[in-house]
């Protein structure tokens, strides 16, 4: 199997609480980050997306909190996709310190939803698929 797609993030001050640590809200924005990084590196945009009429969705997020990230850390934010058979999918993330220590995982359950009917699509790893011009970067 090959390695999950990464994009590195370098933790700024501004995003840390009164202790020095990388605020908690902070991190799913990282999460965020590299969902969208990966999208774009499959060659799949916003304006794509929106033109096929569709958007994808958030369901459910986990975050696993491993060890404190303080400003000035440099880490690699992983994102791998893994499909399901019905209306959703799961995305598996990793926040990892350079030297390998894993500062959190972070699971969630997406959809990709028809905007004008404002339900979730079936089997939405075809629309990807059909949209990317790099479907491997899914995994496909």
């Amino acid at each position: 199997m090959s390695e999950p797609f990464s994009v590195p993030v370098t933790v700024r001050g501004y995003e840390t609480d009164v202790q020095g640590h990388l605020n908690q809200a902070v991190y799913l924005n990282y999460a965020e980050h590299a969902r969208w990084s990966l999208l774009r590196a499959a060659g799949i945009g916003q304006a794509e997306l929106i033109a096929r009429g569709v958007g994808p969705v958030a369901l459910e997020t986990t975050i696993r909190y491993r060890r404190e990230l303080l400003a000035g850390d440099e880490v690699e934010v992983t994102c791998a996709f893994i499909w399901g058979e019905r209306k959703t999918f799961r995305i598996h993330q990793t926040i990892r310190k350079t030297n390998g220590t894993v500062a959190a995982e972070i699971t969630a359950v997406g959809g990709l939803m028809d905007l004008e009917e404002r339900r979730l699509l079936p089997e939405p790893q075809r629309y990807f698929k059909e949209m990317a011009t790099d479907p491997g970067v899914f995994g496909f």
